[in-house]
């Protein structure tokens, strides 16, 4: 990161670590008690959706952007555009909280810097930001404001329940008694091996929560087990820094339908290599992390903020959830740019209900980004039934697909409700997951493929993917992913199932999970996973007292072809007794009690590729006496 030329207005370059941290990531807080807010909210709905993010005069974007009212309290105020030596004389005043110290900090890939202050802004105050733009000789000096949003305490807010799972719907292992991952119930067989394993996550809802590899057969092979209120959701592969990783988000989902958490980059090992948190005062939500060149990724972030809505038929002491993109610099992580939904999409193009009551009207519920390789973003917007695409830069809507106001005449079945995942393919065409209910609008869930001609504002359904074995309703969440050989990979959202079809839409497989539970997306990779940790080993002798089993499992292990098994009287004088296949997430075998004139064995084993290298090698376990009978 670039350091010449900083702007330094009071804060050293030492305490700005901390002030990053604490702007940037935001504890999680456990529950507590909602105290709410009384008397009337401030008025936040826009007099006009004309804004751009682009600074007059200059070729900077700035956010927060000119003329907005949806600023966070600890918001930084970026500047993209111009290496951050050309950013000068930075001053930054709140009509209430009076100058505001701080330091500008340049963005790691060198194209302009952040001013991030050293005291929050108030709610509600105006805040006038000057500013001297471009390099020596061609400087520019000029001035923008904002106002900042009037936050709504989120702490307290309930979240979804996790209830106990019924013992039927979920695995169990005698190596790893405390791991409790749901079974995938393979109804199709896999009729694309290429296409790799499938990934998906579980929960909110019943039982354990967290990330799920398994293979096509439904054989489980990497469970990441998160803690009680802790959930895991869009687990995925995506390439960073020239490598094939994991990413997924984690945090805490709310009943109101978001998250607040991280977003997590994890390599072949399972090791976290990176992670993204939202900035401005905000938390990375659930919905969204797609990772960009040149560590650049955007993220859902979710604002929650007191609202009068009397002037759409609301409450007076309302309160609304403005959902932004933010585009974010994972070295560093600061907030490179932000398009607040508020500030562009009138809210009249809502289908939720304007709420009677002071409950959080979600009134645009963004569930899906897509970067374009022009610097334009496709995003999705749940409840104006609508995926609206951005100019790069301005943030300026471009079209509409769908909604109240689409760009397009769609022909007939090309319309969409309650989508998700909205993705601009290689071809042009858009692929979105259409949920069709909640409420239902439609007979059944399905995948589209829409063609958009954009010289004649005309938009038709190219393909529809309804699931071939009967119709299907997603209340919530949803994807296609679209494979290199041209196959559609469905996840079901909130029915918790998994299919490959053709691009004609035959199915190749198909799969699902528990009833009850809830997978946000799911996907099909080929993957390799190598953990570090140690394989897992148990044993016991048999009631009979003349054979010992022994149980292994690697969770994570994706390339063990067989075990093999090590025993002796001691822990130093281990020898080969069986090697047997690798069966599953966990593998037994049995082998004659070699030694029986001792009291004491101890086993160990050793996983073994398909070469018959060794890969890892268990630790030394005691052999355990046979169970106990049934008394009685």
């Amino acid at each position: 990161m670039k350091r010449n030329g900083y702007i330094v207005l009071l804060v050293a370059a030492v305490a700005w670590v901390v002030v990053a941290v604490v702007l940037s990531t935001g504890a999680l807080s456990g529950a507590h008690t909602l105290v709410t807010p009384s008397g009337p909210s401030p008025a936040c709905l826009p007099a006009t959706i004309a804004h751009s993010a682009v600074l007059p005069g200059t070729s900077v974007d700035v956010s927060p952007e000119p003329e907005t009212d949806t600023a966070d309290t600890h918001t930084q105020i970026s500047f993209l555009g111009e290496p951050v030596t050309d950013i000068q004389d930075v001053s930054v005043e709140g009509s209430r909280t009076g100058y505001h110290y701080g330091h500008v900090y340049g963005y790691f890939q060198g194209d302009g810097g952040s001013f991030v202050a050293d005291k929050p802004f108030d709610s509600g105050e105006r805040v006038v930001v000057r500013v001297v733009v471009g390099p020596p000789g061609g400087e520019h000096r000029t001035s923008f404001s904002f106002r900042i949003s009037t936050p709504y305490p989120t702490e307290g807010l309930p979240e979804f329940p996790n209830p106990p799972a019924a013992p039927s719907s979920y695995q169990s292992f005698v190596t790893m008694p405390d791991l409790r991952p749901p079974i995938l119930d393979v109804t199709a067989p896999d009729s694309d091996p290429s296409a790799g394993d499938v990934m998906m996550t579980v929960g909110p809802g019943p039982g354990a929560a967290g990330a799920l590899i398994y293979s096509p057969q439904g054989r489980l092979i990497w469970f990441d087990q998160l803690p009680s209120r802790s959930n895991a959701l869009d687990l995925r592969v995506q390439s960073y820094e020239g490598q094939r990783d994991l990413t997924v988000w984690q945090g805490r989902v709310l009943a109101l339908g978001f998250g607040e958490g991280e977003d997590i980059v994890m390599n072949s090992n399972y090791q976290r290599v990176a992670s993204v948190h939202g900035g401005n005062g905000l938390h990375a939500d659930l919905h969204e992390f797609q990772i960009e060149p040149d560590n650049v990724a955007y993220i859902t972030v979710y604002n929650v903020m007191r609202c009068d809505l009397s002037p759409v038929g609301g409450v007076r002491d309302g309160v609304i959830i403005d959902p932004a993109v933010q585009e974010v610099d994972m070295k560093t992580g600061l907030v490179r740019w932000e398009w607040n939904s508020l500030d562009h999409v009138g809210v009249g193009e809502s289908h939720a209900p304007v709420p009677t009551t002071a409950a959080p009207w979600d009134w645009f519920h963004m569930n899906s980004i897509d970067g374009e390789p022009n610097g334009d973003l496709l995003v999705s917007g749940r409840s104006t039934w609508a995926a609206y695409q951005l100019q790069s830069g301005s943030g300026k809507i471009l079209w509409r697909l769908g909604g109240t106001k689409s760009t397009f005449k769609l022909s007939p079945g090309a319309e969409t409700a309650w989508q998700h995942d909205a993705r601009v393919q290689p071809d042009g065409t858009i692929t979105m997951f259409d949920d069709g209910s909640d409420p239902r609008v439609h007979y059944q869930s399905r995948g589209v493929r829409i063609g958009v001609d954009l010289a004649n504002h005309t938009a038709r359904l190219l393909q529809a993917y309804p699931h071939p074995g009967g119709a299907l309703v997603a209340d919530s969440q949803g994807n296609v992913q679209t494979l290199p050989n041209g196959n559609v990979v469905i996840g079901w959202g909130s029915v918790p199932s998994v299919s490959e079809l053709t691009k004609a839409g035959a199915l190749l497989f198909d799969a699902h999970l528990p009833p009850g539970s809830s997978s946000y997306r799911a996907f099909r990779f080929p993957w390799e996973g190598h953990p570090l940790s140690l394989p897992a080993v148990s044993a016991h002798v048999l009631a009979t007292g003349d054979a010992t089993a022994v149980f292994t499992s690697w969770n994570g292990a994706s390339d063990v072809a067989a075990w093999h098994v090590l025993a002796g009287s001691s822990p130093g004088s281990l020898t080969g007794q069986v090697t047997m296949p690798d069966s599953g997430f966990e593998s037994t075998v049995t082998y004659p009690d070699a030694f029986p004139e001792h009291k004491v064995e101890y086993v160990a084993v050793q996983a073994l590729g398909a070469d018959g290298r060794v890969l890892a090698t268990s630790a030394t376990v005691q052999v355990q006496p046979p169970p106990k009978a049934p008394s009685g």
